[in-house]
């Protein structure tokens, strides 16, 4: 008999090993593909421009995307985003001052003839200012957020920092013209990617009509239509038409010339594109951006690629603390962006920590996994303690503040269970490990990956076995200082808790 449980042993040992000579052997059968080069068969006319993937964020193609231009009124999706993130509803009242109306650059226009004293919800300002490109409506919204038009421009600057702009600055919420106030195109493209995940600003911002309520001047009410030809154009003969585009905001000034962000959608993927400093190509130059994006780009889900930071141990060293897999969330898309007929094995990952990771990163992220592809920064997700940002609960605890053993119930005085050490049940694989095995299997055509997933699972469930011990033993350990301090033996204890249930 203890011949026979040590065969099994010893097969439990080999089979890791017996299992990586696998993948091992697999490698040296199935030669390795060339990767697929980053396309770049395309460019623009306008002096700046870059199209990026809308969930990832990679630039897929860009021409002076680092140098600061003018952005004219591409600068009112910035406004929009930081008024409504800003207003506890849009249907808060907006009055326009004097200032608001009048104190615009000389011929900047005033479409709907708004005058002082128009009253209109931050809703009908919002649209009159993304649909029209009105500086009255802009001025109007960031008085009523901030009080002043220079206490809104210093909410402006701050949302850019959070969003890892760096080479941007804004000086007023319409985009006129102002020697402080530039923006580069991979800002601007950072700037686009958070307003177009905003619903709110989604809706208003893909609204192609919209009626206004009665003003001083128009005291019938008003429609207005949107600018951007790119949404609007039904007509499949024209230059400008592109039904994927599903918003976007148009800017011109005499310095800044033709800007045009747009964001749009094919199948599962979406795009965002900025173009900078156009002569009247701003259009032409987006769909060619678009185009390009969309046929020679896909988006690959690494779900589970995490797994493979956690070393042969299962666990992962960041800063002075070790970490397990189910300690962790992961934030963040799980998505890459790689040209067509790459894989996931021809990205390679970089672990960021400390005063490294992005600003972009959520409450609690304690890493960051950047993707790379040619050294393209292609996608990056976000390792997250999962009870960031929750207050601390206090253990509930009877009079005597006795743990109960196991079988206990809260019935029992001075019940409390220990729910910070309970662990799962025993053998069986976390949650988010299980739901990374199966994402992960359909694409483990070689068997390799599989092999290792394999390997993985097998490795946590032992782990988990383990930390079930050790938390069993910490709460027997708790349980017995607890007894000792209100006079109790564990045998007095257990008598106390059958007679308990005897009487229930």
């Amino acid at each position: 008999m203890n011949e026979i449980k040590s065969q099994q042993k010893l097969r439990m040992k080999i089979l890791p090993f017996m299992l990586c000579l696998a993948v091992l052997l697999q490698a040296w059968v199935f030669p390795a593909l060339a990767k697929p080069v980053w396309p770049s068969d395309t460019g623009i006319e306008g002096e700046a421009g870059i199209v990026v993937d809308e969930e990832t964020g990679a630039v897929l193609f860009g021409q002076n995307i680092h140098l600061p231009y003018a952005p004219a009124s591409i600068t009112k999706l910035l406004t929009a985003l930081v008024v409504i993130e800003n207003c506890s509803s849009l249907d808060e009242m907006v009055v326009f001052s004097h200032d608001a109306v009048y104190n615009v650059e000389e011929r900047s226009g005033n479409v709907l003839s708004l005058e002082e004293g128009d009253q209109m919800t931050v809703r009908d300002c919002l649209h009159v200012m993304l649909l029209r490109s009105s500086n009255q409506a802009a001025n109007a919204l960031a008085e009523h957020v901030a009080g002043s038009r220079e206490g809104f421009v210093a909410m402006m600057n701050q949302r850019i920092q959070e969003l890892g702009c760096k080479e941007s600055n804004f000086a007023n919420p319409s985009g006129l013209n102002d020697e402080n106030q530039y923006v580069s195109a991979y800002d601007m493209a950072l700037i686009g990617q958070a307003a177009f995940k905003n619903e709110q600003l989604m809706e208003i911002n893909s609204c192609t009509r919209y009626r206004l309520p009665p003003t001083v001047n128009n005291p019938e009410g008003a429609s207005i239509s949107m600018e951007h030809k790119l949404l609007i154009t039904t007509d499949a003969s024209s230059d400008t038409y592109y039904p994927s585009a599903v918003a976007g905001k148009t800017g011109f000034t005499s310095i800044a010339l033709n800007t045009l962000v747009t964001c749009a959608r094919e199948g599962e993927r979406g795009q965002v594109c900025v173009i900078l400093k156009s002569n009247k190509t701003h259009y032409s130059d987006t769909i060619r951006l678009m185009d390009f994006g969309f046929s020679k780009f896909q988006n690959l889900d690494a779900s589970g690629d995490e797994l493979s930071l956690f070393g042969e141990e299962g666990s992962l060293l960041i800063g002075d603390r070790v970490y397990y897999p189910e300690e962790l969330e992961v934030a963040g898309s799980r998505m890459v962006t790689v040209p067509l007929g790459a894989t996931l094995a021809d990205v390679t990952r970089e672990l960021i920590t400390g005063d490294g990771i992005s600003p972009q990163a959520p409450e609690g992220a304690v890493a960051e996994i950047r993707y790379s592809y040619d050294s393209r920064q292609v996608g990056r997700s976000f390792l997250v303690l999962p009870d960031a940002g929750e207050e601390p609960q206090e253990p509930q605890t009877g009079e005597s503040g006795v743990e109960p053993t196991d079988g206990e119930t809260e019935s029992v005085p001075g019940a409390a269970d220990d729910r910070q050490d309970s662990p799962q049940k025993s053998g069986a694989v976390p949650a988010n490990i299980q739901e990374a095995l199966i994402k992960i299997a359909p694409a483990a055509a070689g068997g390799g990956i599989l092999l290792l997933l394999v390997i993985t699972a097998i490795l946590v469930a032992r782990r988990k076995r383990r930390l079930r011990r050790e938390a069993e033993e910490r709460r027997r350990e708790r349980r017995r200082q607890r007894l000792a301090e209100i006079g109790y033996s564990e045998d007095e204890f257990r008598k106390m808790v059958e007679e308990r249930y005897r009487r229930d």
